[in-house]
């Protein structure tokens, strides 16, 4: 089992470093602990918001013996801030491998690679990849049933919401399969592709690629990225979605965000408008439909949250929750109940 340092300096909040919430939630076994000088001693789970308890460390002299430094960030451009170096070639020094999902490669950095060689350690970078192929809509397995998550913004919890419905779907005795369409999935599952770094050409092979390597299982859960209204990243996700060909879609937001994040003044659309059009480019490509929405209340009270949850099962019929506060049992069910119409229509 890896023991991995999570270095969060300067970033650790439950935003900019995900990669680190979402490894203390999925993998907590592994984690040593946080590196940021900034909030040593504290309790790096407490500052993700998440439960258990992970010692911040200021530095990795400080900190316990780990194999492993993990960049536990995601940053704008995917770049790696100047205060993070140090820490990198100390963890290097100490003899750890190092592991990344950013866009900038540690493996291609000309003062890492010398120090690694050195040292004798990896850099691993989670995004770096040489896939090439297009779609060839060939060889798709018609009894692999595939939802897909997607949302009305990035970093809504599409992960999470992918994650432990999968779980659920698992203790329910199905044989559903997670797949990891970015760095923090991949981490998590030891597999997947990072569609936002493909080849634009290449994105929808990759998501295709994707099924066609899972498809022997009978469910495949898909990892959504960005969203089809978000003005950077809208390419992945029309990638995506047309490479996966989901039969189904579960809509994941944020209560109470009116703004699309990281381009000041972009409102988020009407919810109705936001589902035609995913349908409508699902529908281009594959018969398609919405099956539940999964609510983000992370910012807000479980009363708001309450009445939220029922306004929108009243407006659309279909099953909500929030699968961190409420659990993923009402779309795990709406999933279990779409397999058994799909199977019964084979």
């Amino acid at each position: 089992m890896r023991k991995i340092l999570i270095l969060t300096e300067g970033f650790t909040n439950p935003h900019m470093a995900k990669t680190a919430r979402n490894l203390l939630i999925y993998k907590p076994e592994e984690v040593v602990g946080l590196i940021d000088s900034t909030y040593t001693g504290e309790n790096g789970c407490s500052l993700l918001e998440t439960e258990g308890f992970s010692p911040v460390f200021s530095s990795v002299q400080d900190a316990p013996s780990a194999d492993h430094l993990l960049i536990g960030i995601a940053t704008p451009g995917g770049v790696l801030p100047d205060n993070l170096r140090k820490h990198v070639i100390d963890a290097i020094k100490k003899g750890m491998n190092i592991i990344s999902g950013l866009h900038h490669y540690l493996s291609e950095d000309p003062e890492f690679v010398a120090l690694a060689k050195e040292y004798g350690v990896a850099l691993k970078d989670l995004r770096k990849n040489n896939f090439n192929k297009v779609v060839n809509r060939k060889g798709i397995n018609p009894a692999s049933l595939r939802i897909q998550t997607v949302g009305n913004d990035c970093s809504l919890g599409k992960m999470v919401v992918s994650l432990n419905v999968t779980n659920y779907l698992l203790e329910k005795g199905l044989d559903a399969k997670f797949v990891a369409t970015g760095q923090t999935g991949m981490l998590i599952s030891d597999g997947g592709l990072p569609v936002d770094n493909i080849k634009g050409d290449y994105i929808n092979g990759a998501a295709e690629h994707l099924v066609l390597e899972n498809q022997h299982h009978d469910l495949l859960m898909i990892e959504g990225q960005g969203s089809l209204v978000h003005p950077r990243y809208s390419s992945v996700t029309l990638g995506l979605l047309h490479g996966a060909q989901p039969h189904a879609l579960i809509m994941c937001y944020e209560l109470g965000r009116e703004f699309i994040h990281g381009v000041e003044g972009f409102r988020i659309p009407d919810m109705d408008v936001v589902i035609d059009i995913y349908l409508k480019m699902a529908n281009i490509m594959f018969p398609c439909e919405l099956i539940g929405f999964a609510i983000n209340s992370r910012k807000k009270t479980v009363k708001e949250a309450d009445i939220e949850r029922k306004k929108m099962r009243e407006r659309y019929g279909l099953p909500v929750c929030d699968v961190v506060r409420h659990g993923p049992e009402e779309l795990g069910d709406a999933v279990i109940e779409f397999n058994n119409r799909f199977r019964s229509s084979l």
